[in-house]
């Protein structure tokens, strides 16, 4: 199960993780953004502790999040390593395997 994070724990479970981050960022009303977020669950099942598997839900204090890592549309999941941003997908257009690979090159 992927972790919920918010603007309160975003500094320590993404910044300054010592492992590669996914983080999606989702609504309740999205509909693309409910479609992949089993998947984004079971990633986080199946790549254990070799990497960080979150969700920040875009709903009241979370938004300035969204705002300060450009995010447009959503679905959106960032891959961060070393507290940056590497990698980004937008849209429910993936698999579980194209997220677990970017994930392993990081």
């Amino acid at each position: 199960m992927a972790i919920q994070i918010t603007k309160d724990t975003f500094d320590a479970e993404v910044l300054k993780s010592d492992k590669p981050v996914l983080v999606d960022f989702w609504a309740t009303w999205c509909g693309p953004c409910k479609m992949i977020s089993p998947m984004i669950d079971e990633l986080a099942a199946e790549v254990g502790d070799t990497a960080v598997v979150g969700k920040v839900e875009l709903e009241g204090d979370n938004q300035a999040l969204a705002a300060e890592y450009g995010v447009r549309s959503i679905p959106c999941l960032l891959f961060f390593k070393d507290g940056e941003v590497k990698d980004q997908i937008v849209g429910a257009n993936v698999t579980k395997q194209m997220l677990k690979e970017k994930l392993e090159a990081l």
